[in-house]
């Protein structure tokens, strides 16, 4: 029961999605298409939940009646049955509907690059020289780090710790310019897989036809400050970015930790999250 609580929490607070299914040609199994629907209250009401819109975004019970956020009224059916587990779940979760910032737009998930994407490899970096104490001049994360869109609108803490659900730590990795060169190739063949920051980099055909740092070509001999996290050092994704490293530093605070900090001091300076993709992975 509590695994199947989690996974309706999980789906709810994200988005409402409608699912349709047919058989697939085969005769011998489905096919599934998926389509996502923003929680803007257009079909029943329901909208993301704060800790303190609780009966606003999800509705309430008049006895043994659900009532929707429109008005509609259910008796019967799973909808109540639903309906409760959701209600009765957000005191305990009042914490995480905390709301720490705004973000000016939408900011999807996407590769070779998105907003998203160069925003937190760029806040990796600063964090990363943070607790290093070293100058970093490249950053690498991997796409699969980021697991849900930034919302247009405020951002709670529970998108924080959605988007980066992850137990992963911000590292500083010393390496020669050498040693660079198979991490990018592999981001050519495969550049679904990583961002990066500190280095613009131009592919084609699968391969590496540029690759600067602050507007020179990639020095083989020179040794660069690299940001990245413990995932990537030794074969996450297929990358073992600690190949040849000259040093490496972890950090001990959690990266969805710094994030949620970083949102917090632009709050406090009366900023918003706003961020544009500018372009640092080209494919011809």
């Amino acid at each position: 029961m509590n695994r199947i609580k989690t996974l309706v929490l999980s789906v709810a607070a994200i988005a409402a999605a409608s699912l349709a299914v047919a058989q697939d040609g085969a005769g011998d199994g489905f096919t599934f298409e998926w389509s996502r629907k923003a929680m803007d209250g257009s079909r029943a009401g329901i909208i993301p939940v704060t800790a303190e819109n609780v009966d606003t975004a999800l509705g309430h019970f008049d006895g043994t009646t659900y009532v929707a956020p429109n008005g509609r009224k259910f008796k019967s059916g799973c909808t109540p049955a639903v309906a409760k587990l959701l209600i009765d779940a957000q005191p305990g979760m009042a914490k995480v509907k905390e709301v720490i910032g705004h973000s000016a737009e939408l900011m999807p998930c996407g590769a070779p690059e998105s907003a998203i994407s160069d925003w937190f490899i760029d806040c990796l970096m600063a964090e990363t020289e943070k607790i290093s104490g070293k100058k970093v001049d490249i950053g690498f994360a991997n796409h699969g780090g980021i697991r849900i869109d930034m919302p247009k609108g405020d951002i709670l803490l529970d998108h924080i710790y959605s988007m980066f659900p992850f137990r992963n730590y911000p590292c500083y990795v010393a390496l020669k310019g050498k040693d660079i060169r198979p991490i990018i190739n592999r981001m050519a063949e495969h550049p679904e897989l990583m961002g990066c920051g500190g280095i613009r980099l131009v592919f084609k055909d699968g391969k590496v036809v540029s690759a600067t740092v602050d507007g020179k070509p990639l020095d083989d001999n020179k040794v660069y400050g690299v940001a990245t996290n413990n995932f990537l050092l030794n074969g996450g994704d297929g990358f073992s970015i600690a190949r040849g490293a000259k040093e490496v530093i972890m950090g001990d605070v959690q990266i969805k930790e710094f994030m949620v900090e970083h949102i917090r001091n632009l709050t406090a300076e009366g900023k918003e999250v706003s961020y544009k993709a500018d372009g640092r992975i080209t494919i011809e």
